[in-house]
């Protein structure tokens, strides 16, 4: 690893209150030095921060009036020196702040680069770093919940027990091989590895079932809104928003594309899509617009579809519950405020087993009642306990399945009496995979892959 001192600009771009230039390496102190007037940086205690000037070395000009923290390692995010130079939030006044602290020997970070030496350095594992991201990307409560417990380890240390019961088991095994006391000791072992087996399966099977309410609050549930023309979508989208996004009118075909939004409904984030109405159209502009309409379906986790309570039921309604019917959907029965005209009864037949919820959009009326049905569709009616621990990235998710298979040739291995030493390769497979959750056993391509994804200056 690189023992170069890194520098980058750690807050967002743009005019601000206070704007941060964070430096981590063995020079990191001396290099803030160089350029601060103020106290000597190299004397003061660990974890102190100071009032002082920078000064442009070459010119000796006053360039910023600054707070600088300084933070000696290991006791710090990257187990290395760290110093935060806190300036006023502005482009010109944080950009010739990095330039500096590059002109003093430092070098411009990599995006993640921060994170990533708090994981060579053994500040964190692969988990906990992702978990930075997530955190950094959260947007709900329970989103961030979930990402702060991964952060904090939660799931590591679940990883890291079940991969020690596995090694434990097979040097175990090992041991009862290499110098057998009894004559069934072949027996033996592969009754302690089947139960040791079984038990880890379990676990995995737990982890993979919470897995799918994990990536739904840390990635959110894409959501699509679909109906005729002017049955009540864009009320829909304004309502749950909460603000005008979408035009609202009396008019057909007003939607002529694709909106989208982030909403927080009970601490799970939608990713709100407002379609344009679908429907046989010879408006250019407007058929282009239900084309995308109809592809939005193909990749949505959930579909609300609007109906008039105010008008018959259509052949085009009709369609549209054949579009959807191998898909995760809620009928919205709106504009209950008017004369009912809609046959709810066959509503509900097409819907099936699928809920049926009465909504007067203008009035505000069914929202909670939507709420609660999307909540019922996927929590089973609300997020399960905080003590739980969820899975939600990806990587992991895929990691665990094939782990899990690995156990499974394991187990059918011992009941149709394969050798112990031949069980015992899927067995360590499963160790092995279950190591690069945490990166105990990832490659370094990898790695470089995954940190290249983090913004510059974490």
């Amino acid at each position: 690893m690189d023992k170069d001192t890194i520098a980058a600009i750690s807050t967002p771009l743009g005019e601000g209150a206070i704007a941060i230039v964070r430096l981590s390496g063995e020079e990191a102190i001396g290099f803030a030095n160089g350029i601060f007037q103020g106290k000597d940086l190299a004397t003061v205690d660990s974890h102190t921060i100071h009032y002082g000037k920078i000064v442009d070395p070459s010119s000796e000009q006053v360039v910023e009036e600054v707070m600088v923290s300084v933070m000696r390692g290991p006791k710090t995010f990257t187990r290395e020196d760290v110093v935060e130079i806190n300036c006023h939030g502005g482009l010109a006044s944080v950009n010739r702040l990095l330039e500096l602290a590059l002109q003093m020997g430092a070098r411009l970070a990599e995006p993640g680069e921060f994170t990533k030496r708090a994981f060579l350095n053994g500040r964190i594992d692969l988990s906990q770093a992702e978990a930075v991201m997530d955190l950094i990307r959260a947007k709900t409560d329970k989103a961030m919940d979930v990402a702060i417990k991964q952060l904090d380890g939660k799931l590591s240390k679940l990883i890291q027990r079940l991969r020690q019961e596995l090694i434990e088991t097979v040097a175990h095994v090992e041991v009862n091989i290499d110098y057998p006391e009894y004559d069934d000791v072949e027996e033996m072992s592969h009754h302690m590895m089947l139960e040791k087996t079984e038990q880890v399966h379990v676990e995995i099977e737990r982890l993979l079932q919470m897995a799918k309410q994990g990536k739904i609050l840390r990635e959110g549930i894409s959501t699509a809104i679909i109906g005729r023309p002017n049955v009540g979508k864009s009320s829909l989208m304004n309502a749950l928003v909460h603000e005008n996004k979408a035009i609202v009118t009396d008019v057909p075909g007003t939607t002529r594309d694709v909106i989208e939004e982030y909403v927080n409904v009970r601490g799970v984030p939608l990713r709100l899509v407002d379609t344009a109405g679908i429907r046989d159209t010879e408006d250019i502009v407007e058929k282009i617009g239900v084309e995308r309409s109809r592809q939005v379906l193909k990749e949505a986790d959930l579909i609300l579809l609007v109906l008039n309570n105010n008008e018959e039921i259509t052949k085009e309604d009709e369609q549209l519950f054949t579009l959807v019917q191998d898909l995760e959907f809620i009928v919205l029965v709106n504009k209950t405020d008017l004369p009912q005209k809609l046959d709810l009864d066959k509503v509900k037949a097409l819907a099936g087993e699928h809920p049926v919820v009465s909504t007067a959009l203008i009035e505000e009326q069914g929202i909670d009642q939507l709420e609660q049905a999307i909540a019922n569709t996927f929590f089973a009616g609300e997020i399960e306990a905080n003590d739980l621990t969820y899975v939600s990235n990806v990587r992991h998710i895929q990691l665990l399945k094939q782990s899990l298979i690995a156990l499974e040739d394991a187990m059918q291995g011992m009941r149709d009496g394969m050798p112990i030493d031949l069980v015992q390769i899927d067995v360590t497979r499963t160790w092995q995979l279950l190591g690069e959750i945490v990166g105990d056993t990832v490659q370094d391509s990898l790695i470089d892959q995954l940190f290249s994804q983090f913004c510059l200056g974490k």
